[in-house]
C-alpha cells in the first residue's frame, strides 16, 4: 500500500521528522520567561543544531553512510535518535550547556533525515525531481515551522508538551519510512567508497554553480527563520496587540513556503529548475535590501511582506537540490547531497549568530547582514539561468 504513494509518504514522513529542528524556537518565549533564557541563548541554541547538522553531514558523506547504508534504515535510525534526544531536552533546559549538547545531537540526527529524503525521493520519482523535491522542501519548511503551530495549539499548556509532540511526530516518520524502504531507481547499496568521495561532483561546472548558488540561499535563510519571532513581536508591540498571536503569525510566514516550493517545482517543469531558482533567490534578495528601509511603514503592511519572504525565501531551495541531483554522479549521489548540505549548513552558523546576537542593538539593519547571501548566489548561478534546466 505504502508504494503506491512514495512520493506522498516520503513528504509526510519529513514533515514530521524536520519537526524537530526548530522544536525549542517554537517555546522560546516560555523558555525566556520560565527558564530565563536570552535572546542570545536562544541563538545559541540554534546555532547548536546547525552545527549538529553539519557534524553529522560530513560524517556520513566522507564515512560513505550516504551511499553504503540503505537509506530507509538510515533515515529510520536517525528520526528515532532525535525523537529520544528531543525529548531529553526538557530535562536539561535550564543548563545553557546541557541544553546546547542536546541540540548538537539533535542536529546530528537531523543529518540522517533531510539528505536522505532526498535522495528516497530520487531514488522513488526520478523523471520529475524538481517537483517532488519541490514538495520535499515544502514539507521541510513546514516542519520547521510546525513548532509554532504545536506552541499555538498548546498555548495553555507547560512548554514541555510542544516538544514532547514533535518527538511523537519523529517515531511516526522512522515508521513511515522504515515499512516503504528504498525506490528502485538507485541502488540500495553502493559498492567501494572513499572519504570526501562527494567533492568529487565539485568538479562539474555546472554541480559546482548550483552549489554556489545554494550555498548563497543558506547564509540567508535559516538566520531569517530564526530573526522570524523576533520580527513578528516587533510589529506586534507596534501593534499593541497580545504576543500570544506570535505563535501564529510566525508559523504562517514560515509555513507559507510550502505553497512557494511546491509551486516553484510546478514552474520548474515549463521554465527549468535554474531559471525558478534564480527568480526565488532575486525576490528574497530584494527583500532582504527592503525591508529595513521601509521599517516605519505600518505593521500591517511588513508583516505581508515578510510573508511573501516566507514564500520567496525557501522556493528555490529544491531547485537547486534537484540541479545538484541532475549532475553528481549517480554511484556518489548521497554523498555529494551531504557534502553540499554540510558547507551551506555551515554557512548558516556565521549568519544566525550575527543577526540573533546584533538584533538588540542594530534592530532591523540586521537583515542587510544576509543581503551578501543571495548576491553572491546570484552572480555563482549566472551560466544556469542561460540554460532550460528541467528536473
Amino acid at each position: 500500500m505504502l508504494t503506491r504513494y512514495p512520493l506522498v509518504m516520503i513528504v509526510i514522513a519529513q514533515l514530521f521528522g524536520t519537526s524537530l529542528w526548530f522544536s525549542v524556537n517554537g517555546v522560546g518565549l516560555a523558555l525566556q520567561e520560565s527558564v530565563g533564557l536570552s535572546e542570545g541563548d536562544l541563538g545559541l541554541l540554534t546555532i547548536a543544531v546547525q552545527a549538529g547538522f553539519i557534524t553529522g553531514t560530513l560524517a556520513i558523506a566522507t564515512s560513505g553512510l550516504a551511499d553504503r547504508v540503505r537509506a530507509s534504515h538510515l533515515f529510520a535510525i536517525s528520526a528515532v535518535l532525535g525523537a529520544l534526544v528531543n525529548a531529553a531536552f526538557i530535562g536539561v533546559a535550564d543548563n545553557v550547556t546541557l541544553a546546547g549538547f542536546a541540540r548538537f545531537a539533535t542536529g546530528l540526527c537531523l543529518a540522517g533525515i533531510y539528505p536522505l529524503g532526498m535522495k528516497l525521493v530520487v531514488s522513488w520519482t526520478p523523471s520529475h525531481a524538481g517537483a517532488a523535491l519541490g514538495w520535499l522542501v515544502g514539507m521541510l519548511t513546514l516542519g520547521i515551522a510546525s513548532p509554532h503551530l504545536l506552541r499555538g495549539l498548546t498555548l495553555h499548556l507547560p512548554w514541555q508538551w510542544p516538544l514532547l509532540l514533535a518527538s511523537l511526530l519523529a517515531l511516526a516518520a522512522a515508521l513511515l519510512i522504515y515499512r516503504l524502504g528504498v525506490g528502485p531507481h538507485l541502488p540500495a547499496k553502493a559498492t567501494g567508497g572513499r572519504p570526501w568521495a562527494g567533492l568529487a561532483a565539485f568538479k562539474h561546472k555546472d554541480f559546482r554553480a548550483a552549489a554556489l548558488g545554494y550555498f548563497g540561499h543558506c547564509w540567508e535563510l535559516y538566520a531569517l527563520w530564526a530573526l522570524v519571532p523576533f520580527l513578528v513581536t516587533r510589529e506586534l508591540e507596534r501593534l499593541n496587540a497580545a504576543t500570544s498571536a506570535q505563535s501564529w503569525i510566525s508559523f504562517l510566514i514560515i509555513a507559507i513556503g510550502l505553497p512557494g516550493c511546491v509551486l516553484a517545482g510546478r514552474w520548474s517543469r515549463h521554465y527549468g529548475s535554474a531559471r525558478v531558482a534564480f527568480v526565488a533567490l532575486a525576490t528574497s534578495g530584494a527583500l532582504c535590501l527592503l525591508y529595513p528601509l521601509i521599517g516605519g511603514a505600518p505593521p500591517l503592511l511588513l508583516i505581508a511582506l515578510l510573508l511573501l519572504w516566507g514564500f520567496s525565501v525557501i522556493a528555490d531551495s529544491a531547485q537547486f537540490s534537484a540541479l545538484a541531483s541532475a549532475t553528481a554522479p549517480p554511484e556518489r549521489l548521497g554523498a555529494a547531497l551531504a557534502m553540499m548540505n554540510a558547507i551551506g549548513f555551515g554557512l548558516t552558523i556565521p549568519s544566525i549568530a550575527l543577526v540573533t546576537a546584533l538584533w538588540s542593538d542594530q534592530g532591523l539593519a540586521v537583515i542587510w547582514w544576509l543581503l551578501p547571501g543571495p548576491v553572491l548566489g546570484l552572480i555563482a548561478m549566472r551560466g544556469l539561468n542561460r540554460h532550460s534546466v528541467r528536473a
